[in-house]
């Protein structure tokens, strides 16, 4: 079996699972990951043999792939803004409209002057914490979340990726500090458990449902307790953004709005989705 062949037998086997399109891009991580080649190495090399070893690691992603689990979790890391982050089931697979999120944060504070203060609430992998400060070395970044095991996974990646970031074990539901921030920033869970329905197998059962989901009856339940954080600690020139429930926009602005925040901006990602606010106290 060669290359072309190889990649025509993976999107085969898993495509009834994903599609023709995700299949396709899978395997180029599975590529990646298996030979160190990208695409170009692909094309070059598509016609050389697949050593028997190579072959066995592929056939076992398929395997794993067809019951459900995330390529992303079966080889234990992913891409994330153009950084590596490992990856494991104690924390959520960074998505790519957070990423959207990130740039916005970067792009409204690439101007301040002297150091930002920058607390991510809910940090889980720490992929919005450690790709702030890695890409602005003028922030001092803190980072909480409830799961110990997901501090753990962060922390790693903060060594990874050559960045210090302050971690600290906290639950925003009963959380309180005298600290003050520049710049507060979340991606809390924010499915309702009546969306569920709607998902894909391979999130609900793979994916940690305490990053996921809240209670119907309480959707912004987490935005309530961080807006509420967000007053006492934000200061009076700084930025609060959210990622938000697509389904969500107008109450999650009426609940800022409510509760004094000012210059509500409402941000679409790149699929034309409401995902992202940004607001301030003044």
């Amino acid at each position: 079996m060669n290359f072309k062949e190889l990649k025509h037998h993976f999107i085969q086997e898993i495509k009834p699972n994903y599609g023709e399109e995700e299949a396709s891009f899978i395997f180029y991580i599975a590529l990646e990951y298996l030979t160190n080649w990208g695409r170009n190495e692909f094309i070059r090399l598509t016609n050389e043999p697949v050593e028997e070893a190579k072959e066995l690691a592929f056939k076992n992603i398929i395997s794993e792939l067809k019951s459900g689990r995330p390529i992303q979790y079966i080889i234990g890391e992913t891409i994330f803004y153009g950084l590596n982050f490992k990856v494991t089931p104690a924390v959520l697979i960074p998505r790519p409209e957070t990423e959207e999120l990130v740039e916005w944060v970067l792009h409204k504070t690439n101007d301040a002057k002297g150091l930002l203060n920058v607390l991510d609430i809910g940090t889980g992998s720490g992929c919005i914490a450690i790709t702030l400060k890695k890409y602005n070395k003028n922030m001092e970044v803190f980072a909480f979340d409830v799961s110990h095991d997901a501090l753990a996974i962060a922390e790693e990646n903060a060594g990874l990726n050559d960045v210090q970031v302050n971690f600290i074990e906290a639950d925003i539901l009963n959380y309180s500090s005298h600290n003050t921030y520049d710049v507060i920033v979340s991606n809390p869970p924010y499915i309702k458990e009546e969306e569920k329905a709607d998902m894909h197998t391979n999130v609900l059962n793979y994916e940690p449902h305490l990053a996921l989901f809240v209670e119907d009856s309480r959707p912004l339940m987490f935005y309530i307790a961080i807006a509420d954080f967000a007053k006492k600690n934000l200061r009076q020139d700084g930025y609060l953004f959210f990622e938000i429930n697509e389904f969500l926009p107008l109450e999650t602005m009426d609940m800022l709005s409510d509760k004094g925040f000012k210059n509500i901006e409402l941000k679409k990602d790149m699929q034309g989705k409401s995902r992202m606010i940004c607001c301030r106290l003044n």
